[in-house]
């Protein structure tokens, strides 16, 4: 049997039946040379991409690396305090002072006590009712400005100084009193004992005799070391009767105005405490 020119074994010039075995083995080892070099060429190429990603996972702040090992990179909350942060010291301040104890206490309330200090505002303001001021006065002798009962009272119960001033307004007048003693118990007692009252302060429009020789309303208080006093009449010399309501209101405001004022005494010198208590605590913490 024999094959036709141009049979399936010819070479490439169709010019021999016969194969060349020798150029045959060379082509077949070149092609698998090539399939090895595209096997290593792609395994190179797959962990270089799987290297990247990684890496971009990790500068990105992603989580743990591919070991499960942590993040080379610390999170936001470990990363280290900058060294130029301020600080700030730990001030400890004790409790802000009780107003009561700055006007029960000797020790305590040692501020200035004279008219300008109790009753400097010119007007006595009490809700909606204004009443000018017209004269003010001041004793260390209680009892040059008292009448009646209230004389023994404030001598035997050791009053340190009496503190006066008057206002009047629309034909009635009142005269309010602050006593000072050395403990509260003094003050309540000149309180509960005090039957006659306050000595008058006329001046500035009100007359030498006013609330003298007719009846006037009178009034005792304490709070604190402090006793306080009114007395609240016309300017004419009528009477104060329980009918009647322009006297008796002007005897309210003023005492309502004396305890407003010993009370404000207290709170002024317990912000003063405090303030200074904040400023000692401020400058121990500066020296830790």
């Amino acid at each position: 049997m024999s094959f036709g020119q141009g049979g399936p074994f010819d070479g490439p010039g169709g010019s021999s039946s016969t194969p060349d075995w020798g150029a045959l083995a060379e082509e077949s080892e070149a092609r698998a040379r090539r399939k090895r070099w595209l096997w290593i060429g792609g395994g190179v190429l797959a962990v270089l991409a799987v290297a990247g990603i990684v890496t971009g996972a990790v500068l990105a702040g992603g989580g743990d690396s591919p070991g499960g090992g942590a993040s080379a990179t610390p999170a936001a909350s470990d990363q280290a305090e900058p060294d130029d942060k301020p600080s700030f010291p730990d001030v400890s301040v004790p409790p802000p002072p009780n107003p009561q104890d700055y006007i029960s206490d000797p020790k305590k309330d040692t501020a200035p006590l004279t008219p300008a200090s109790l009753f400097g505002q010119k007007t006595m303001v009490i809700g909606e009712h204004s009443y000018p001021r017209t004269n003010t006065a001041t004793t260390k002798d209680c009892t040059a400005a008292a009448q009646g009962a209230l004389v023994s009272s404030l001598h035997h119960n050791g009053c340190r100084q009496l503190v006066r001033a008057t206002y009047s307004k629309g034909g009635v007048a009142v005269t309010v009193g602050v006593a000072v003693f050395d403990s509260p118990a003094k003050a309540t007692k000149v309180m509960n004992e005090a039957r006659t009252n306050l000595m008058p302060l006329p001046g500035g429009g009100v007359p030498s005799d006013f609330c003298q020789g007719h009846k006037c309303r009178m009034a005792t208080n304490a709070t604190g070391r402090y006793a306080y006093f009114i007395i609240a009449g016309y300017l004419n010399g009528k009477d104060v009767v329980a009918s009647e309501t322009k006297a008796q209101q002007i005897a309210r405001d003023g005492g309502s105005y004396a305890f407003t004022r010993i009370t404000q005494r207290g709170k002024d010198q317990a912000a003063k405490a405090a303030e200074q208590q904040l400023k000692d605590a401020q400058k121990k913490a500066g020296q830790s």
